[in-house]
């Protein structure tokens, strides 16, 4: 299949990660994967959730949102509509799970990391977007609360990252725009550790069952485009 601007079956979008966005939060970065661009944000609580309490446990969690005008036709922002979308409820909770899995929850003790992340301009892949970029926000407002010796043991213990896949017929992309996401046969999300660990594989035959040698195919992709990730995380974080 012939990609937009030349772009290899096995290429990321160009992507670009700053950090230090916002002079409030205890961690920001702004992740931009070719037109797609997502601010993130992690904001420390000094409280975990009611359920929480007394556990000598911290707590990550996350909310996602698009603004009205990160597509095409503007949008209705959902605080207007009285309610949050099951999307928007579903990708809240993926990056949630992401990040946690990137936390020893007893060393960061009992307190919240809220990591908010805002479709500035959608063109696919926000939610792997969100992930990429949150970890780095989540990171960097661990590393705050280290230097502020608020906590003693760091809790970072991987790296995580996400990136999509897709099957044009007998050919496995990676890193999806929308318009390749939405003539996909088949479109997979992964959601990956620096161990080279899944916290989360979703895949979806859109127009075609899939065979476990397409599914091969595109986790090889997604392995190689974590490592690429991975790297771009570092960078912005040094």
């Amino acid at each position: 299949m012939k990609r937009a601007k030349g772009r290899k079956n096995n290429q990321l979008r160009a992507t670009k990660i700053q950090t230090g966005v916002n002079r409030y939060a205890e961690g920001s970065a702004l992740i931009s994967m070719g037109n797609t661009k997502v601010l993130c944000m992690a904001s420390v609580d000094e409280f975990v959730p009611r359920w929480m309490k007394d556990t000598g446990k911290g707590w990550v969690t996350a909310e996602y949102g698009m603004l009205p005008r990160s597509t095409h036709d503007r949008m209705d922002r959902e605080a207007k509509k009285g309610r949050q979308s099951g999307r928007t409820q579903e990708i809240s909770r993926l990056i949630g799970r992401a990040l946690r899995a990137s936390i020893d929850m007893e060393k960061l003790g009992e307190r919240q990391i809220v990591v908010d992340c805002d479709v500035l301009q959608a063109d696919g892949g926000t939610r792997c977007a969100s992930i990429t970029g949150g970890y780095v926000a989540l990171h960097l407002a661990i590393q705050k609360l280290l230097k502020k010796k608020v906590i003693t043991k760091n809790p970072m213990e991987v790296a995580v990252c996400a990136v999509s896949c897709g099957m044009f017929g007998k050919d496995a992309l990676l890193d999806l725009n929308y318009d390749e996401d939405s003539t996909a046969d088949v479109d997979m999300n992964f959601v990956i550790t620096s161990d080279n660990k899944f916290v989360e594989v979703q895949g979806t035959a859109e127009h075609r069952a899939f065979s476990f040698s397409d599914l091969e195919k595109m986790k090889d992709l997604a392995v190689k485009g974590s490592k690429e990730l991975f790297n771009l995380q570092k960078k912005a974080l040094k």
